[in-house]
């Protein structure tokens, strides 16, 4: 089914019945819950996602499923490309039948029951937990960012403080997760560290239902007549809808490029941390999986400056594929970064300082591109199509994390491989972020 004939929710942006509801910073408190939400399924991905690579490479001696590296890559892979895949499907059940909160609410339970899932000691079971945490992330994670949209009018210059909050959300449960999931998952047991990824989500759901009543207005179930208008023809996109189309399809292809290196966090630079790179500070040997968490460390402390800085500069910032090409440079200087860090892997480990420096320059990169992406999906996408949209962008992130699970597949504890391998990658974003500027002007004309 063609994107168009995906009917969205009828109900309207919310945000003045919000307006007076003020939470963090002057934004409606709607946001709060959904923030907190967000958070607990983002601790529960990404406690999981610290710990799958190395799980999967594991000698059977630690409890490991003793896969290769490219094997345990491609299904990595294909497991985070599957994840956002499915996104488009969320959005459009929510457009046609479920509306976004439903959405949510049954995307938790079935994360919650994936992540138990990969709790049991048995090979069936671990693939079977994959394929419900895939299902699960494709009904909340589109539906959760369209509520966020709805909170705010389309010219409101709160809308990217707003978004830019909410993935300070992400972030933090981000944070958090690698540092609590993986020492459990490296220390004691891999098992136990993926029930401590189903317990983050399932402090999520009780959140989420405990505050429902903030979410009163946004998100419900479209009404009869949308539903009926699905089986009725469509009135044509006007020639403005198809241009902004354009724009959000465009920097939807831009953001694979990103995502291909970006998302090398949870597979070669995970192997690198673990293989290449020293874990001790102050006589404290901690986790390789640790590292996972100095892109949220730095999410954290950089997110509110730039919040505040798009504030500030209100309708004199940069445009939003201006931040995208922002994004694919830093992204690409950060390949350089490791790149050059694997040249020294033949005489030990590396300084961690390394990938610190890497995950630093990507974060700012990310923050260019990221919250940008959801707020101008949300923000350019004709009003009926605003959650199918939203799956498209979460089509190209699969895309992209797809590609990034490919390439880390070309891993091999070598110099002069790794060097190829993240230096290409650095190359091809660098071209990505060159070609979308020259771009500009074409696309300020379409918006």
């Amino acid at each position: 089914m063609s994107v168009q004939t995906i009917p969205a929710t009828a109900e309207p942006a919310v945000y003045e019945d919000n307006i007076q509801a003020s939470s963090i910073a002057g934004h409606p408190a709607a946001l709060t819950t959904l923030f907190l939400t967000e958070m607990w399924e983002r601790f529960s991905y990404y406690g999981m996602r610290a710990l799958l690579v190395l799980y999967m490479v594991a000698p059977a001696s630690e409890g490991g499923l003793t896969f290769d590296t490219g094997k345990a890559a491609r299904i990595y892979g294909l497991y985070t490309g599957a994840v956002y895949f499915t996104n488009i499907f969320g959005g459009a059940l929510a457009d046609r039948l479920l509306g976004a909160r439903l959405a949510v609410l049954l995307g938790g339970i079935i994360i919650a029951a994936g992540h138990f899932s990969m709790a049991l000691q048995a090979l069936p079971a671990f693939y079977a937990g994959m394929v419900l945490i895939v299902i699960g992330t494709g009904l909340l994670k589109p539906n959760i960012s369209v509520m966020v949209g709805k909170l705010y009018k389309e010219d409101d210059p709160r809308r990217d403080s707003g978004f830019s909050i909410f993935y300070m959300g992400i972030n933090l449960g981000a944070m958090f997760a690698p540092l609590i999931c993986g020492y459990i998952g490296q220390r004691i047991s891999w098992h136990l560290g993926f029930a401590m990824a189903g317990v983050g989500m399932t402090l999520g759901l009780i959140q989420y239902v405990a505050h429902r009543g903030r979410l009163a207005h946004v998100g419900g179930r479209p009404a009869r007549d949308t539903v009926q208008a699905a089986h009725a023809p469509r009135q044509p996109l006007t020639s403005e809808d198809k241009r902004r189309l354009l724009v959000v399809c465009l920097l939807c292809f831009f953001s694979i490029l990103f995502w291909m290196s970006f998302e090398q966090a949870g597979t070669s630079f995970n192997l690198f941390a673990e293989r290449h790179t020293r874990t001790e500070f102050f006589g404290f040997n901690f986790p390789s999986s640790w590292f996972q968490s100095v892109n949220s460390v730095f999410i954290l402390t950089l997110a509110p400056l730039f919040s505040i800085l798009w504030l500030r500069m209100g309708r004199r910032q940069p445009s939003s594929p201006a931040k995208f090409s922002f994004g694919l440079l830093f992204v690409g200087v950060g390949m350089f970064v490791i790149s050059a860090a694997s040249l020294f892997i033949g005489s030990g480990k590396v300084s961690p300082l390394w990938l610190i420096a890497l995950y630093f320059i990507h974060t700012i990169g990310e923050l260019c591109l990221s919250p940008v992406g959801l707020s101008t999906v949300t923000k350019l996408s004709p009003a009926r199509l605003v959650g199918s949209m939203m799956g498209v962008w979460f089509l190209a992130a699969a895309l992209g994390n797809y590609l990034a699970g490919t390439m880390a597949g070309f891993y091999q504890d070598d110099a002069g491989v790794l060097f190829k391998l993240f230096m290409g990658l650095g190359v091809t974003a660098l071209i990505g972020a060159a070609l979308l500027f020259v771009l500009l002007p074409f696309v300020r004309k379409l918006k």
